[in-house]
């Protein structure tokens, strides 16, 4: 789910539940090598909200997470980050890396 909206919409988006947010970019040759994995991802885990945000178009929000390289995941547990991560990684790695979190 593409993210659009404030700070406000984007701490509503990850209060609750497992939320995997990909800090992406479009001109980013990683971020679209994880992009079809992140889907693949939320149709297999319903349990998994995966929320994407444009660090071109949500500067700030990129800045409030400390983002300084894309892809930039960050996993939310009831609206608390409990970690985060740089760079691409294959489903498995990526399932193992949200579970163990």
């Amino acid at each position: 789910m593409e993210f659009a909206g404030s700070e406000k919409d984007f701490l509503n988006e990850v209060s609750s539940g497992v939320v995997l947010v990909d800090f992406y970019a479009s001109w980013c040759g990683p971020c679209r090598m994880l992009a079809p994995v992140l889907e693949e991802l939320a149709n297999e885990r319903k349990d998994i909200k995966v929320l994407k945000v444009n660090v071109d178009a949500n500067q700030t929000l990129a800045q409030d997470y400390n983002v300084m390289g894309v892809p930039h995941l960050v996993l939310f547990k009831d609206g608390k980050q409990v970690a985060q991560t740089s760079g691409f990684r294959p489903k498995d790695a990526l399932l193992a890396w949200v579970d163990e979190n």
